[in-house]
């Protein structure tokens, strides 16, 4: 097979699967790794998908910039998150949860959970879903509100969040750059309250779905070195585990 014919049926299977892996791309087409990463570096030059750490995902249009555009997609990946989240906690934490669409399912899971925390968020969709929690103490950050993010932004939330220290933090995520090593996010605002929220907190959790892998977006707002672990739907891949723990950073 040529090299452009492996390149267009590279793009099939991507487009297809969501995600290819080089490892099993060089098995598959009876090449080496190398071959394949050059072949995916050339796909990308040419906007045909997105190199990543150990494969490629598919290019998918950005237009997720709205809560309210983000809210509906992907839930059964961010239930799966939710609950996982909820084993981390015990009764009398402090725990930040931030602008985040799984955050959301995070705290329906809470009003039911018979957990006694104290929950401070400064996302609206967050507050309304604890809204008649009997158990859970909230307390709400004000500041600029955001339209985009549905939430409180800038630096009035940044001064109200620092007043708190936070035995947990658990932060929503546009794109995990594992080249770069940092988590990024739509808007500064958006990043500079983020960073407060890690600098306030003893244990920092990014929550995402194996999908943002590689995916980028505007505005970086940690090198990783703040944050405990990332937790996702689904187990990672050996080699994204990998590069997270020579970071220090479990998979969760």
């Amino acid at each position: 097979m040529l090299p452009e014919e492996r390149q267009n049926t590279i793009v099939q299977l991507v487009n297809e699967l969501g995600a290819v892996n080089v490892k099993e791309l060089s098995a598959r087409f009876a090449v080496t790794e190398d071959s394949i990463r050059k072949d995916l570096t050339l796909l990308q030059r040419n906007g045909r998908l997105k190199k990543t750490y150990g494969g490629a995902l598919k290019i998918e249009p950005d237009d997720d910039h709205f809560v309210s555009q983000r809210k509906p997609k992907y839930r059964p990946a961010k239930q799966k998150i939710a609950k996982k989240v909820l084993k981390l906690l015990k009764d009398g934490d402090t725990i930040f949860l931030d602008i985040s669409t799984t955050n959301i399912e995070v705290a329906k899971l809470l009003k039911t959970s018979g957990l006694s925390l104290t929950v401070v968020t400064n996302m609206v969709d967050v507050m309304l879903a604890m809204a008649g929690d009997e158990h859970n103490r909230l307390i709400f950050i004000g500041g600029t509100f955001s339209e985009g993010c549905d939430g409180f932004v800038g630096a009035l939330a940044n001064r109200e969040i620092a007043r708190y220290h936070y035995d947990k933090a658990f932060l929503g995520v546009v794109g995990l750059d594992l080249a770069r090593g940092s988590a990024t996010t739509y808007t500064p605002e958006d990043a500079t309250t983020k960073e407060t929220i890690l600098q306030n907190s003893a244990d920092n959790y990014l929550l995402l779905e194996t999908r943002k892998v590689g995916k980028e977006s505007t505005c970086a707002y940690t090198d990783l070195r703040d944050v405990h672990a990332v937790i996702t739907e689904k187990e990672l891949d050996a080699e994204t585990k990998a590069q997270l723990k020579a970071r220090g950073i479990a998979a969760l």
